[in-house]
């Protein structure tokens, strides 16, 4: 995410994480940790987002954040099969729910969501269908 931050960013592109402990509980710690933890744990090496970094959250379930409701009801769901159930915390799970960490939104300037890509989703994918977007945007 940092590299096409830095690589889009200049053409408008903004880059926004949110993370949960949904997901096989990978985010125990408190907000305050996030950033520490990513330095110096996982991924290490001194690593620090160059985006914006929100509060940890739930994505998916009767907690889920009202953007995240928004999102997933914007565009269709990446996969129909959940992972193993015992990684996943949240009820009810639903078909649009977000199936694993990293999945990925692009929402235009507009606020309205334009696609989602699945967490495995190659990250030159990503890029090739972002700069598609925007070389479409300004043609208009």
């Amino acid at each position: 995410m940092n590299a096409l931050q830095n690589e889009l960013g200049p053409y408008g592109l903004v880059v926004l994480g949110f993370p949960s402990n949904q997901f096989g509980k990978q985010e125990p710690g408190q907000n305050s940790e996030i950033l520490p933890a990513l330095k110096y744990v996982r991924p290490g090496g001194g690593f620090v987002p160059n985006f914006q970094l929100f509060q940890k959250g739930d994505v998916n379930g009767a907690k889920e954040q009202k953007v995240y409701s928004f999102l997933k009801n914007s565009c269709p769901p990446v996969a129909e099969e959940f992972g193993n159930p015992k990684n996943l915390f949240w009820e009810p799970l639903r078909n649009h729910d977000i199936k694993w960490n990293f999945e990925k939104f692009l929402v235009g300037p507009d606020g309205v969501p334009v696609m989602r890509w699945y967490h495995r989703a190659n990250i030159a994918t990503v890029k090739n269908d972002i700069i598609a977007y925007m070389r479409q945007q300004r043609g208009q």
